[in-house]
């Protein structure tokens, strides 16, 4: 009989603990919204630290193609969170109005688009005015080209012809003198310009945010589903999150070795540039350091939803309201990730 009782509770202790380790290790998919690059250390890094690990965390980063795979993937139910541009978000949500399951924003990782207009000096553009009846050029589905019509209209520009080509051609059309300006990622167009020759000096650079286009970047999204069965778990995702992000703003050169680590031919010179860049221009920015890191504007959030359902004539128009969740952030002592000017 003892040793019957004896039996009995060491299965049940191993019950326990194999429950405990199962609770303590919960899945969660990550869907990035490109490759692994400079920006990807803001989720790469707290993985190889463990940090979501310490949260009880299983997460796992997935390299994307582009935002709107990201967020179709998320409502798809394929992974259960995803890194994304906002806009793309509120498009989904307008065109989809009967989608069942639209992912919302629950953090706002770049307070401003990394869109921007490059051009080289020598074609004489200077500023927006110089845009007028000039060839531009850019994917179809570049965030900086979808949102061109809210740049268009703060500056005054006219018309504009569009090249359409695939990513890779962007940069490469720009030197040859094939367009007279592009659209695009600052972080990336400018880093990829100058592998095709260009000197950093020789662009001109018309970054969205500075030329009165005040949209949100990127942003991680999760899905109705998971906030519904797992809001714990978007709690601790977001608090590792945030503890991750605070270092790599801290030491950028440090943090790349995470990028590394998944793609071992990453370019460690370049791509920590690309990180700084990013950390300089759309996630340490003025309004990033205005409304705090995470947060957004409401009143920013509606402008950015009508301009949204205007300048990519969509079905529906965009709700607000709709397509953001504030109410998983951490406290304001865990959000205190960005340096002090």
């Amino acid at each position: 009989m003892h040793k019957r009782s004896f039996l009995k509770t060491t299965v049940a202790a191993l019950a326990l603990s194999w429950g405990a380790a199962q609770a303590a290790d919960a899945p969660i998919k990550f869907q990035l919204d490109w490759r692994f690059e400079g920006p990807a250390a803001f989720f790469l890094q707290p993985v190889a630290q463990g940090l979501f690990k310490a949260q009880g965390l299983d997460v796992t980063v997935d390299a994307g193609n582009g935002s709107g795979g990201a967020v179709q993937r998320v409502a798809s139910g394929t992974y259960d969170m995803g890194f994304a541009d906002l806009a793309s978000v509120m498009e989904f949500h307008a065109n989809n109005p009967d989608a069942p399951n639209k992912p919302v924003a629950v953090m706002v990782v770049y307070n401003n688009t990394p869109a921007s207009v490059m051009a080289l000096k020598k074609s004489g553009i200077k500023t927006p005015a110089d845009l007028s009846g000039k060839k531009l050029g850019a994917p179809v589905f570049d965030a900086g080209r979808k949102a061109f019509p809210i740049f268009e209209k703060a500056n005054g520009v006219s018309n504009v012809a569009w090249t359409a080509m695939d990513p890779p051609l962007r940069e490469t059309m720009l030197v040859r003198g094939d367009v007279d300006a592009i659209t695009g990622f600052t972080f990336t167009s400018l880093l990829n310009l100058e592998a095709r020759g260009a000197k950093a000096s020789d662009v001109v650079v018309m970054q969205y945010a500075d030329y009165g286009v005040k949209l949100y970047g990127n942003v991680i999204i999760v899905s109705p589903k998971m906030i519904q069965e797992r809001p714990e778990a978007i709690k601790k995702f977001l608090t590792a999150f945030a503890q991750g992000a605070k270092g790599v703003i801290a030491n950028p050169a440090q943090a790349i070795q995470s990028v590394k680590a998944r793609d071992g031919i990453a370019n460690v010179a370049l791509e920590t540039r690309r990180l700084q860049l990013a950390i300089d221009t759309v996630i340490n920015s003025a309004d990033a350091r205005k409304e705090g890191f995470g947060h957004l504007d409401s009143s920013r959030l509606s402008l950015m939803a009508a301009q949204v359902s205007d300048a990519y004539g969509t079905k529906t128009r965009v709700k607000a309201e709709d397509v953001w969740n504030g109410s998983f952030l951490p406290p304001a002592a865990v959000l205190d990730v960005l340096p002090k000017k």
